[in-house]
Order: C-alpha cells, then sequence, then structure tokens
C-alpha cells in the first residue's frame, strides 16, 4: 500500500492541489498529514480530490475548532492532536508534527514515524524505525513545495519536489 505524506502546508492551496493530483496519479488513496494546515481552507483540495486524510494539528493551526468543523463536513478527513498512534497496512504508525516533542521509547515503539516542522525532506531509520519528514508543502522557506509517497510494504520513501509553474498563484 502505497500513502502519501504532508506537512507543513500552511495555506498554500495552489501546491496543495497539485501535490495530491501527483499522488493520485501514483495509486495513492490516503495522505497522512504532520500538521500546520493553517486555515480551513486549505483542506479544499482534499475535498476537491477526494481522498482520505488522517492529520494532525501543528503549531501554526491556531484556529482548531473551524479546521475540525471544515474536516467533519468532508468525507474521509480526520484530524487529531500531535501525537496520534495507529495501524495501517500492517505498520504501527506514530504522526506528529514536531518529533521533539516525543520521546525515544514512543518512537521506538512505532515501525513509521511521520513528522514535520522543521520544512526539510529527510528519510532516515533509527533501529528499526523509519523517520520520514516529507519537507514543507507550501514551498515558503525553500522554494519547492515537496511531499512523500511511502511504500508500507518496503518502507521506500519517493519525494515529490514542484518545480514547474503549474501550483503558483
Amino acid at each position: 500500500m502505497r500513502v502519501g505524506l504532508l506537512a507543513d502546508t500552511h495555506d498554500r492551496v495552489p501546491a496543495i492541489r497539485e501535490l495530491l493530483r501527483l499522488m493520485q496519479e501514483q495509486g495513492v488513496g490516503l495522505v497522512l498529514h504532520a500538521g500546520d494546515f493553517c486555515a480551513p481552507f486549505s483542506l479544499a483540495p482534499v475535498t476537491d480530490a477526494n481522498i482520505a486524510l488522517l492529520g494532525v494539528f501543528g503549531h501554526n493551526d491556531g484556529d482548531r475548532g473551524a479546521l475540525n468543523a471544515a474536516a467533519q463536513q468532508a468525507m474521509g478527513i480526520e484530524l487529531h492532536e500531535s501525537p496520534h498512534s495507529f495501524a495501517v497496512g500492517g505498520q504501527r504508525v506514530l504522526l506528529v508534527h514536531d518529533i521533539g516533542e516525543v520521546n525515544t521509547r514512543s518512537l521506538e515503539e512505532h515501525s513509521i514515524v511521520v513528522h514535520g516542522h522543521t520544512h526539510r525532506a529527510e528519510a532516515k531509520t533509527r533501529g528499526e524505525t523509519l523517520l520520514v519528514n516529507p519537507g514543507e508543502a507550501c514551498g515558503w522557506l525553500h522554494g519547492s513545495p515537496a511531499a512523500a509517497i511511502l511504500d508500507l510494504e518496503t518502507k521506500g520513501v519517493e519525494v515529490i519536489k514542484l518545480t514547474g509553474n503549474e501550483w503558483r498563484f
């Protein structure tokens, strides 16, 4: 099973829309979002794409009530406090915005940890645990919006970067 990974979308709707389109082209049916949606309208591309999303709140999600209300009006969007632990595709996954808020034992109890906050894409292992940050979907700090696709069976990670004009305002 292949899942999409997003973090730090920070209201950049055109980039979110294009990253989701690319994920769907690659067979992704579920997206994990590691926080910092910012405003409820950032969920509109998810609703428009008719793709399932499981996310956690980040530091810049000011109106969590409005984000929750937007998620509840949509089909297949769930938002949780960070960190959120769950099972999918035979893997125990921890979804967290800031990995610095999670102790080592919690990390080791999961086969995959998806996080955001730093706006830098990376994939590394710590023991048997895969730690993945898909990078910043907004592209505000580093210029190119990024996301990732994770193969749950192989734990392979493919980073997606937008470089064209199709996603810009």
